[in-house]
């Protein structure tokens, strides 16, 4: 297998607000909150007309994009035995990804994550992770993670607990490690964590430029490319409309962003961009092919509501 993703497995339901649905219900715009509460995240999609129901999470996301491009690929995250859960495998086999896991009914039901899009194209999450976020080292499939050129992790599912145990289990068993900063919110809850991960444990390292730079509290962007250069790792960071950069020790390239693009939803392109960054990689593209293809890919999810192409 070329790449194994290990992540929480979500069904994603996206619906169509406008802002002042988003300042009702104190939510953030372009964030992340996590809803611990099954009956609050339940009242909050009540009222709301339904877009799309898919099964989603970040690195799965990513890895049905590296499927639809040819590469063979697997996923491995927690799911329960009911509704969601069924959709949610049953949405992996359509993509062709090898679903490393075997569902059982759990105390906690399916994770699902409400994707909210305002007229700006920005969206706004709301995660009830329910039984994803139990994800433990004996849900980690030792064989499978051997066996993969490269895994690639989400900063979403780190946690203190069977989480992190988890992490390291795949970690220590893997040829070669990539992730995915995930979002601010993961970062300044996890900043300890993530450093250390970033600097001894990760091979590739996926991140925008607000999360990177509240990583090593950059004061500006110079400060992110000097510690790109010191870390040795391979950092990819995303900067809107500024493009992308690769940092691997002094070798520095950037490219930038497609033109009169007709944005209609940003989920995905952060999720898309790694499925095409790391399909050049693993098929041996340059560093500066690589970030084209990211691009690419992103450019293609942002034109549609969603995140799978």
């Amino acid at each position: 297998m070329k790449i194994l993703g290990i992540g929480n497995a979500i069904v994603d339901v996206i619906c169509k607000v406008d802002d002042d649905f988003l300042s009702k219900n104190n939510l953030n715009k372009g964030s992340m909150k996590l809803i611990f509460d099954q009956f609050e995240f339940e009242k909050l999609l009540n009222n709301l007309k339904i877009e799309k129901t898919v099964s989603g999470g970040s690195v799965a996301n990513s890895i049905v994009g590296l499927s639809q491009l040819g590469n063979k690929v697997g996923f491995i995250g927690k799911i329960s035995d009911d509704k969601f859960g069924i959709k949610y495998e049953e949405g992996l086999n359509k993509e062709k990804v090898n679903f490393l896991y075997t569902k059982k009914k759990e105390v906690l039901p399916t994770g699902t994550c409400l994707i909210l899009v305002t007229p700006d194209s920005e969206r706004t999450m709301c995660t009830y992770l329910g039984t994803a976020s139990q994800i433990n080292g004996d849900d980690i499939d030792t064989k499978a993670v051997e066996e993969s050129e490269i895994i690639f992790l989400e900063g979403y599912l780190w946690d203190e607990g069977e989480p992190k145990k988890a992490f390291d289990k795949a970690i220590n068993h893997s040829n070669k490690t990539a992730m995915s900063l995930s979002d601010p919110f993961c970062v300044d809850r996890h900043k300890i964590h993530f450093l250390e991960l970033v600097k001894n444990k990760l091979n590739i390292v996926f991140a925008n430029e607000a999360e990177i730079m509240s990583l090593i509290d950059a004061k500006n962007f110079n400060e992110v490319i000097s510690f790109g250069k010191q870390i040795k790792k391979h950092l990819i960071v995303t900067r809107g409309d500024k493009g992308a950069i690769s940092i691997l020790n002094n070798e520095i390239i950037e490219v930038g962003v497609k033109k009169n693009l007709k944005i209609v939803d940003l989920t995905g392109a952060g999720d898309l961009f790694a499925s095409g960054f790391l399909h050049g990689y693993i098929n041996d593209f340059s560093h500066k092919e690589c970030l084209e293809k990211g691009t690419e890919m992103s450019s293609k999810i942002i034109q549609q509501i969603g995140a799978r192409i």
